[in-house]
Parts: C-alpha cells; sequence; structure tokens
C-alpha cells in the first residue's frame, strides 16, 4: 500500500494524537476571541439579508404564478360525477387549474371550468362549458324552455343533473366569472388523468330557432 508523507505542520495547528490533524482556521474563536464571532456573525447577518431578499423576490412570483398561470383546487360535491368524485364523498379529486387558457376567455364546448358563483362571489364552482354565447340550448328545469346565450357569456352545467346548482338554476354565466380550466385530474394517483373536453350529445346546441318551435309541446 503507498503511503503519503504528512506535510510539515504549519505554525498555529493544533494536533490530537499521533498522526492526525484539526485545522483551526481563523475565524475560530477559538484562537482568534472575539474576532472569530465577529465573522461568524456578519456571516450569519449576511446569509439572513441575503435569504430575505430571496424570499421577497420569491413571494410575489409565486403569487403571480398562482394568479395568472395556474393552481390546483380540490374538488367538493357529486354536482360533476361521475367525472369527478366518482367516489362521492369517500374522497375528493385535486384538479389543475390552467389560468393562462382562459385569460382571454377562450373556452369551448365541453371543457370544465371553475367560475366565480354569481350567487355568491366567494365561492368558486366547476362545471361543463354546455353553450357558447349565440348558442340556443335545450334547459333542464329552467323557467323557460330555450335559452339563447347572450353575448359575452357561457351556458354552464354539472354533469350530475339533478345535483347541480347550475345555469339551470341562475342562467348564462359572464365570460368574466371564468376562473379557470380544468385540465387534469392530479390526485389520488389512481385517478391521474387529462380531463377531455367532452360535450353529451344531447346537451348539443339547437340549431336554429325553428327547431326551438318544432321541439315546443
Amino acid at each position: 500500500m503507498r503511503s503519503y508523507p504528512l506535510a510539515r505542520r504549519p505554525q498555529g495547528f493544533g494536533q490530537i494524537g499521533r498522526g492526525h490533524k484539526v485545522t483551526t482556521y481563523p475565524f475560530s474563536p477559538r484562537t482568534n476571541g472575539g474576532k472569530g464571532m465577529a465573522l461568524s456573525q456578519g456571516w450569519v447577518k449576511r446569509y439572513f439579508k441575503a435569504f430575505c431578499k430571496g424570499f421577497f423576490v420569491a413571494v410575489p412570483v409565486a403569487v403571480t404564478f398562482l394568479d395568472r398561470v395556474a393552481c390546483v383546487a380540490r374538488v367538493e360535491g357529486a354536482s360533476m360525477q361521475p367525472s369527478l368524485n366518482p367516489g362521492g364523498s369517500q374522497s375528493s379529486d385535486v384538479v389543475l387549474l390552467n389560468h393562462w387558457k382562459v385569460r382571454n376567455f377562450e373556452v369551448q364546448r365541453g371543457d370544465i371550468v371553475s367560475l366565480v358563483s354569481p350567487k355568491n362571489p366567494e365561492q368558486k364552482i366547476i362545471k361543463r362549458v354546455i353553450a357558447l354565447e349565440g348558442d340556443i340550448v335545450k334547459t333542464m328545469g329552467h323557467k323557460n324552455r330555450y335559452v339563447k346565450v347572450p353575448r359575452g357569456h357561457i351556458w354552464v352545467e354539472g354533469d350530475h343533473h339533478g345535483h347541480s346548482f347550475d345555469s339551470n338554476s341562475f342562467g348564462p354565466v359572464s365570460l368574466g366569472l371564468l376562473h379557470g380550466h380544468a385540465t387534469h385530474i392530479l390526485w389520488p394517483p389512481e385517478r391521474w388523468q387529462k380531463l377531455e373536453s367532452v360535450l353529451p350529445p344531447e346537451r348539443l346546441p339547437i340549431q336554429s330557432e325553428e327547431d326551438c318551435l318544432r321541439g315546443s309541446p
């Protein structure tokens, strides 16, 4: 086995045992007393200052990202079954909400979106887009059998009809209430999947007002 000669012991280095060295650095209080302590405190202050600077930069960036780009949200209730929360109260799906996709109010029929409730501004709801502005929709329990979606509005419904508080209750929703587009289920792991924009055939918009008249009793 090749052996390496020990370097000559520099002045000011301590020694423990035979052939083992412990380096005493200049900032150690052991040899420099108060000077070493002052240098250590100065390093801590610099680290703390750098941490605070990074923190106050990171927080606005994170807030901007969550507000403008994307965030995650837990879905509650049964209104979107079986697409979301198929297990009922036993589990809740966690979805990715893409804010960027709805920044210009660009949605399409079949998208699952989150929006501010038109009845409670402090509450957000998640529904499927059924009709866009100009579409004529056959309602399900609304006071009017047919509704033409006005400009700047959409018609939203839950997949679990009869268990959903949606446009059939409060009418067309302003595009300004859009909060995000649900694109993926992130949790639980066995439910991970991309959410497709699918519109049930029976919920397709009415082609014309003449069709409404023909469909009236």
